[in-house]
């Protein structure tokens, strides 16, 4: 093994690892049972992502002639570890739904199947077929599909074995799709008092299927589950005169007819039908097929019935609404005072929705900047910019259209956004654009917000994000020169208070780790405190080693891809690394260095991976404003201190719970910063 692997986790290896300590989150005991499942839901979610992305850009890389050979050889590996790892992952999977679906009975909540139904239940699904699924389930014969993966992905389907009774060597297989978009996954049954039945729509269908072939000859079925994922590139034809706006809804529609490039299926299917399956797919020899359980897509487990049981819940968080987004006082002239934030969820998003609203009904404002990445289905966000539109403001919308997986929606309200009069932009080609930011001009002073997530109702309810409002100039005169540079790509700005990729970001951040190890050689106080999702770029992560050696304390709250590898002997003992898994997904960027005592604060949309520092366009900004300065310290110290959710990373995906004795007890970062913020508003009232 040469030096390089020793000391740098490839990204999608630390992936694995990541994910897997959402499984070891689904296997704690003290996690409530409904939430448990959730947590198994997320992770069965975030693999089928993760096979359509990477490993079929990995299949992708693999397949081209022209690759280097040394470059190849590290692909094959990273396959073969991801496959080794997934195989390893998903016997602990399965343990842990039965686990949960074991001590779920202990509540009286019953995932039963059709073998197990009483007759009341018997003629509740026979009513369920005539009234709702009959139409619903269309079989196709096996022999009739030549493809199987031009049919949709990501769906449960039934490979059903039909035996002719009187004519048991006649056999045949047909393929029904399972319509759990129309009806849930999971249907609940008439059942006694203080028990509750629930079955999963597949095993309804198991039910139906003599009622599903009613009219052909009387037959005996068995019926075996498969999924399978396809690659999820778009094909995107740059060549052809079209708008970007058709260019990307062709390449959504290429989507669906990407090469299959994972496949599960029910373990107790035959080798003759698994066979089938497997040549129809065209699977290769360094794809992934894997035999699993009765169920595929537990991804639905996310919306499991809770059947009345919230103490199987995580108690409910209100968001805290802060005073001043409640003041009848104007929060534009309360932000040109003094720096504002919120920090969802624990902080409502609707204090956003709130400067959103007075921009685009106040007259004193003008014109409304704000790039959009991801959009909600019913977005709050937009419906402000149509009004701020239809109230004559001059309004501009920096759509990303190739945010994976939201394409279609954000084709639909930027054809909607146009429509009201907003100016839409697609950002600029060749880059993405996923910096998070708002320009309000106004007469009476202009305003910034810069955020290090979404701008999304949904996002906000779960992910960890900062969202800071600004009136400083030096801030928002930068913020406005970005929107120019999207505006007019050749342009070449230059930024102090913001660090912008992908220009000089990456420049920045090794200046000011050079800083730090400037610093400690020099025997001044030296250390980097952060918080971040990813961290794979090698000149980052041969500069944080750097750092450690001279002996700068490197502390991170790291939420997925980590590919440096902390506590190395002579080389990262500097470096301490805490992944944390709870009920919100941790998702904000801070980064705080010391600076010789003079600390800078930073936040923003950026993670240090490449594709972040060069091939997209993100910012951070400074921060001055002190609450907010503490507020950030405080997530990043509390996070790093979080010994009951958070979890030491390592580099060997070993995932132990930082440890929990008389010296450090039990400290939950969430609960604390929930806690918190709850007093802190109740000291306002």
């Amino acid at each position: 093994m040469t030096k390089e692997k020793r000391t740098y986790v490839e990204r999608d290896v630390s992936w694995m690892y990541f994910n897997h300590r959402i499984l070891q989150e689904a296997e704690k005991e003290q996690v409530p049972l409904l939430e448990r499942l959730s947590f198994l839901g997320i992770y069965s979610n975030n693999l089928d992502e993760f096979f359509r992305v990477r490993v079929a850009s990995i299949n992708r890389f693999l397949d081209n002639p022209h690759l280097e050979k040394n470059t190849k050889g590290v692909l094959k590996e990273s396959l073969k570890a991801i496959n080794k790892l997934n195989k390893q992952y998903s016997v602990e999977y399965s343990n842990a739904v039965a686990s949960v679906r074991n001590a779920l009975k202990g509540h009286g909540i019953n995932i039963i199947t059709e073998k197990e139904v009483n007759d009341a239940q018997q003629k509740f699904l026979t009513d369920f077929f005539y009234n709702k699924l009959n139409g619903s389930v269309n079989p196709i014969w096996l022999s009739e599909i030549k493809e199987i993966s031009r049919l949709e992905d990501n769906r449960i389907y039934l490979v059903v074995d039909r035996v002719d009774i009187k004519e048991k060597q006649k056999t045949k297989y047909a393929i029904v799709k399972i319509p759990d978009r129309l009806f849930g996954r999971f249907i609940k049954l008439p059942s006694e008092k203080g028990r509750d039945d629930i079955m999963y729509l597949d095993d309804v269908v198991r039910f139906c299927l003599p009622l599903i072939f009613l009219g052909m000859k009387e037959s005996a079925y068995k019926a075996y589950s498969f999924k399978f994922t396809k690659d999820a590139e778009m094909d995107i034809d740059n060549d052809q005169d079209y708008s970007t706006l058709e260019k990307i809804t062709a390449g959504v529609n290429s989507r669906k007819r990407g090469d299959a490039v994972r496949v599960i299926y029910d373990g107790d299917m035959p080798k003759e039908i698994q066979q089938l399956i497997l040549d129809r797919l065209d699977i290769k020899e360094l794809d992934t097929s894997l035999a699993g359980g009765r169920y595929q897509n537990h991804k639905d487990l996310m919306t499991f019935p809770d059947c009345g049981h919230t103490e199987l819940k995580y108690p409910a968080w209100q968001h805290v609404m802060k005073p001043e987004f409640l003041s009848p006082v104007s929060i534009l002239d309360q932000i040109r005072e003094k720096d504002r934030f919120i920090h969802v969820p624990y902080h409502s998003f609707d204090g956003y929705i709130r400067v959103l609203r007075e921009a685009a009904i106040k007259p004193e404002v003008k014109a409304i900047k704000t790039t959009l990445y991801r959009l909600a289905k019913d977005s709050k966000v937009v419906k402000a910019l149509i009004t701020a539109a239809r109230n004559g403001k001059k309004v501009t919308a920096v759509v990303e259209l190739l945010a994976r997986f939201d394409e279609e929606s954000n084709i639909k309200w930027s054809r909607r956004m146009q429509e009201e009069g907003v100016n839409v932009i697609y950002g600029v080609e060749g880059l993405k654009v996923h910096s998070k930011l708002l320009y309000i001009e106004s007469k009476k002073g202009n305003i910034a917000c810069i955020g290090t997530g979404n701008f999304h109702e949904g996002n906000a309810k779960v992910y960890t994000d900062y969202l800071m409002m600004t009136a400083r100039p030096r801030i928002v005169n930068e913020v406005a020169r970005v929107f120019d540079f999207i505006d007019r790509p050749y342009i070449h700005p230059r930024f102090v208070e913001l660090m912008v990729s992908p220009y000089a970001m990456k420049t920045r951040v090794l200046r000011m780790l050079d800083n730090e190890i400037k610093h400690a050689k020099e025997g001044k106080e030296a250390w980097l405190k952060m918080k971040i999702n990813h961290i794979t770029d090698k000149d980052v992560v041969h500069k944080l080693y750097q750092a450690s050696q001279a002996g700068v304390k490197i502390e991170i709250v790291i939420r997925g891809n980590c590919s440096l590898v902390p506590g190395i002997r002579g080389l990262s003992d500097n470096i301490r690394a805490v992944g944390i898994i709870d009920r919100y997904l941790e998702h904000s960027r801070i980064l705080i260095f010391c600076n010789g005592g003079k600390n800078r604060y930073f936040l923003g949309s950026a993670d240090w991976m490449p594709r972040n520092l060069l091939s997209r366009i993100e910012v951070m900004t400074s921060v001055y404003d002190e609450d907010l300065q503490r507020d950030l310290l405080r997530t990043v110290e509390y996070g790093l201190r979080d010994n009951t959710n958070g979890r030491i990373v390592d580099g060997k995906g070993t995932n132990a719970l930082q440890p929990i004795d008389d010296a450090h007890p039990a400290f939950r970062s969430q609960e604390q910063l929930y806690n918190a913020y709850l007093k802190e508003n109740t000291q306002h009232e």
